[in-house]
């Protein structure tokens, strides 16, 4: 009789195809000196690489079951591969912004005052925005909200494959 596959064995792998994707895209930014500016396309693109690694495990994980996988193993997939991926980059961002560039949080606080600037804030507003985003920028802060950002990202991005991907022995 075969062994069952391991949800656990296929998102450590998954996830670390994750998170080498997102440090190559990380790297990329980094290159075109974009990696302290954010935005909604970077975001996009960072969902979309989840989002198929995710896809992927699953359907690698039903491929190794036999044509089966449950709800909750799609689900364990999908948040184990990003939260390894999350980790992975987690640690990246931080080489990257402490040994890399040292300077990304100043330029990241030029350019969140340029964007304050052209919303129209006053002085007043400008500082106490910029005061609050300082106290965000400590490591662990940011690693701490990276994962928390990571499993939540895996959980909802998990959801629907899994539903639909969803095929147990018994429904046949």
């Amino acid at each position: 009789m075969e062994q069952k596959p391991k949800t656990g064995k296929f998102a450590l792998n998954y996830g670390i195809i994750l998170g080498a994707i997102s440090i190559t895209f990380g790297l990329m930014l980094y290159f075109m000196d974009m990696h302290y500016q954010g935005g909604i396309a970077i975001g996009v693109v960072s969902v979309a690489i989840t989002l198929a690694v995710i896809i992927a495990v699953m359907l690698g994980f039903k491929k190794a079951n036999g044509g089966y996988m449950s709800f909750a193993e799609g689900l364990k997939l999908g948040v184990g591969t990003a939260l390894i991926g999350g980790i992975i980059g987690i640690l990246f961002n931080l080489i990257l912004s402490n040994v890399i560039d040292p300077e990304m949080s100043a330029k990241a606080m030029q350019v969140a005052e340029a964007q304050f600037v052209e919303q129209g804030l006053n002085k007043e507003q400008i500082d106490a925005n910029l005061e609050m985003a300082k106290k965000f920028q400590a490591p662990w802060i940011q690693a701490a909200f990276g994962l928390i950002g990571s499993i939540f990202l895996g959980f909802v991005l998990s959801l629907i494959p899994a539903l639909v991907m969803k095929k147990t022995q018994s429904d046949y």
